[in-house]
């Protein structure tokens, strides 16, 4: 599976997301730089077929097909409409998330989920409260349990703090798992990135820098384009689906 973001653009003026192209595919792990606090969410929406576009295309396999973008990718932690509630204990989020997978919404069944990622000491925090390696790796393992799930979205995993090199690790597991993985992330992101990579950490990135032309590492490491100024931000634009479907 592979899906393309041609030069798509959203909002009057490009203000909710300028012109940003970019592709992930299966067995690949993608960073795209998308900055602004509405810009990511925005971007995550678009990659996984639950926002419509003002311009450019998105194609999954070479085809402008919506309703199989959706089915089949996983938009994950993106601010506003898919995070869980900060105060939710893990159990429920993994007993909420569970019933979308089409399994037993219980206490008894999340706790043993998680006992299985060797999680359960988390169990009865406040998702708002868990590190950040512990929650985006329960939150991936929870979205790819979704029947025909092939490509995962995550959104934003450097507001939680730690190291990008953390994440990026957890990203690149999944995609040597046969997920198509995009990870959309800011500059400062990017930078450490590119720095451990410099040195040669190739037990943090899994993956050198490739040789020659932009910042980009093996896994298409891409930056987004520099909007133009611009005057007050439009109001948030809506996602085209139900909440559930922004899952």
């Amino acid at each position: 599976m592979k899906i393309v973001l041609d030069v798509v653009t959203k909002g009057r003026a490009q203000r909710a997301l300028p012109e940003t192209s970019t592709s992930f595919e299966t067995g690949r792990a993608t960073l795209v730089v998308a900055e602004t606090e509405q810009r990511p969410t925005v971007l995550g929406l678009v990659a996984s077929g639950r926002m419509k576009i003002d311009g450019g295309s998105v194609t999954i396999d070479g085809r402008m097909d919506a309703g199989q973008l959706r089915r089949r990718v996983a938009l994950v932690d993106a601010p506003v409409v898919s995070e869980p509630s900060p105060n939710v204990t893990v159990t429920g989020v993994v007993a909420e998330e569970l019933m979308f997978a089409g399994h037993a919404p219980t206490p008894f069944a999340a706790q043993r989920w998680l006992e299985g990622l060797g999680l359960e000491s988390v169990a009865s925090l406040p998702i708002g409260n868990v590190d950040a390696p512990q929650r985006i790796r329960m939150l991936l393992e929870l979205a790819a349990l979704r029947k025909g799930v092939d490509g995962l979205v995550l959104v934003a995993p450097d507001r939680h703090g730690g190291e990008p090199a953390a994440w990026w690790r957890i990203a690149e597991e999944f995609a040597e798992r046969g997920y198509a993985v995009l990870v959309i992330a800011g500059h400062a992101s990017l930078t450490a990135l590119e720095a451990q990579a410099a040195l040669g950490d190739d037990a943090a990135l899994g993956r050198d820098l490739a040789p020659g032309g932009d910042t980009v590492l093996a896994g298409d490491l891409a930056p987004e384009p520099e909007p133009t100024p611009e005057p007050a931000e439009d109001p948030a634009p809506e996602a085209d689906t139900r909440q559930e479907d922004a899952r």
